[in-house]
């Protein structure tokens, strides 16, 4: 008993080590830790567990009597009391240091396991934070190269503004110079229908002196 014990301490302080110390060995550890932890492995250490804390209380229990014993029998000193004592209180100290290098081993294991998954999800965060700079570096540059043609498109649109300003000059002016021609036309027109007046009048004039030579001559023949 008191042999497997000190196998069982050795083997725990040697896991513990191998726990503390990254070594090639330490994920091995992890991996049969947490194959232990699934399944059937958490009922059989917490068996075990009840049964190391059944004989470490019934070890104590058996301490206590044999000091009460002592107690009354005045004192007296009984090797074989004395050997029993001795060997109880060695297994009681042994399987007290076994629960206690298995908690210890546990809440190493849980330790190790919370500090990957922490710097699993860190690692996540900072190539979430890397895409974001990434991103964000792609559109400022996207944002530059926009910028770039709105001012390009706001010099077209100047220059085809002054374009449209200066043929709308031209348009006035030429609107202008029709409107212009269009009186003179309008002038040449009223000119022209008075011409033909004075030229009508001047025509029945005409015919009328004709009409009074003719009479006269007509007169004078006579």
């Amino acid at each position: 008993m008191i042999q497997l014990l000190f196998t069982v301490i050795f083997s725990e302080a040697a896991t513990i080590a191998l726990l503390l110390f990254k070594t090639p060995l330490r994920k091995l550890v992890i991996m049969g830790l947490d194959r232990l932890k699934r399944g059937r492995g958490p009922l059989m250490v917490k068996t075990v567990a009840g049964t190391l804390v059944a004989v470490l209380c019934s070890s104590v229990y058996s301490m206590v009597k044999l000091q009460k014993r002592e107690i009354e029998d005045g004192g007296a000193v009984n090797p074989t009391d004395q050997v029993l004592m001795a060997k109880h209180l060695l297994e009681a100290t042994l399987m007290g240091s076994v629960l206690f290098l298995a908690l210890m081993i546990d809440r190493l294991h849980h330790y190790i396991r919370e500090l990957r998954i922490r710097r699993k999800s860190m690692e996540a965060v900072k190539k979430q934070m890397r895409g974001s700079e990434d991103a964000k570096n792609t559109t400022s540059e996207e944002t530059k190269t926009m910028e770039e043609e709105a001012s390009k498109l706001r010099a077209e649109v100047d220059r085809l503004e002054s374009e449209l300003h200066s043929k709308n000059k031209g348009v006035g002016a030429a609107e202008a110079s029709i409107s212009a021609l269009r009186k003179q036309s309008e002038g040449f027109l009223l000119e022209y229908d008075r011409l033909l007046e004075e030229n009508e009048n001047l025509r029945n004039q005409l015919k009328s002196v004709d009409q009074r030579f003719s009479r006269s001559n007509s007169k004078k023949n006579m």
